[in-house]
């Protein structure tokens, strides 16, 4: 049986991982922090996914010590133990149907350095690393206020708890819920995949609709707030490359239930 190291074990994705592979295969979390007690135990694994960041990582330009995967990466000597690196979409230009080979243009901190990281382990892991460029999250939080790293969801529910929605016209982005991400990291395992792929429903999400699916329970009076369209914020990823691999449905009307599903948790 494959087995499987996440490091992250108080964050969101962190957990939901660990509770969906587990079932799968011997999955083990632990704490960031806890990585250099560790030790060469991290060899015995078969995967090694990182969900935990620094926060200088996401705020401030590239530095060694603030990149968590680097200092993972100095620990594995292994060559048989593959490292899933959980990039970002924003590491492209932004528009529809973005594909893997299409420009590159990360315009913020956390962006810049997450391209600098890739780079930096395709040179330490060759053939040996799996880079997911990944769209937006949706999925429940147990504590908000604990996370580092803000997402659509994250502001979304911090304004419809005050009864307010935003009306963003014909503004479209790329979403895909926590738990088809799971399901797509666990076939992606079982085929042993290695290189770049997008991770992602594959298709425009009008904000005005997600936004519908994810407020369905809020019983708050609803102020609706006219935003200016910009288009260039608009964006979705093609995820062809990835399907064709892994070969599992991942389609609109899951998303709107997971999304639905979740405003009960979020409202309830």
């Amino acid at each position: 049986m494959k087995k499987i190291l996440i490091i992250g074990k108080r964050g969101f994705l962190g957990k939901n991982l660990h509770k969906h592979l587990n079932k799968k295969f011997k999955s083990k979390i632990i704490h960031f922090k806890d990585i250099n007690k560790f030790g060469k135990e991290i060899n015995n694994f078969n995967f090694v996914i990182n969900t935990s960041i620094n926060k200088n990582y996401i705020n401030k330009r590239y530095l060694k010590k603030y990149d968590n995967d680097f200092e993972i990466s100095k620990m594995i000597t292994s060559k048989e133990t593959t490292y899933i690196f959980l990039s970002s979409r924003k590491v492209y230009k932004g528009g529809a149907n973005i594909k893997e080979d299409s420009k590159l243009l990360p315009k913020t901190h956390y962006s810049k350095n997450k391209l600098i990281t890739e780079k930096y382990l395709k040179r330490v892991f060759g053939k040996k690393l799996l880079i997911l460029r990944i769209s937006n999250i949706i999925g429940y939080k147990e504590n908000q206020k604990n996370h580092l790293h803000k997402t659509f969801i994250d502001y979304f529910y911090k304004d419809a708890k005050k009864g307010i929605i935003f009306d963003n016209k014909k503004r479209f982005k790329d979403f895909i819920s926590v738990k088809k991400f799971c399901q797509l990291l666990e076939m992606i395992i079982k085929k042993d995949l290695n290189g770049i792929f997008n991770l992602s429903i594959g298709r425009k999400i009008y904000l005005n609709d997600i936004v519908e699916w994810l407020n369905r329970y809020n019983k708050k009076k609803i102020q609706v707030i006219k935003l200016i369209e910009n288009k260039d914020k608009s964006f979705y990823l093609n995820n062809n490359k990835l399907m064709k691999k892994i070969g599992i449905k991942n389609t609109l009307s899951e998303l709107r239930t997971d999304c639905i599903n979740l405003s009960k948790k979020l409202f309830n």
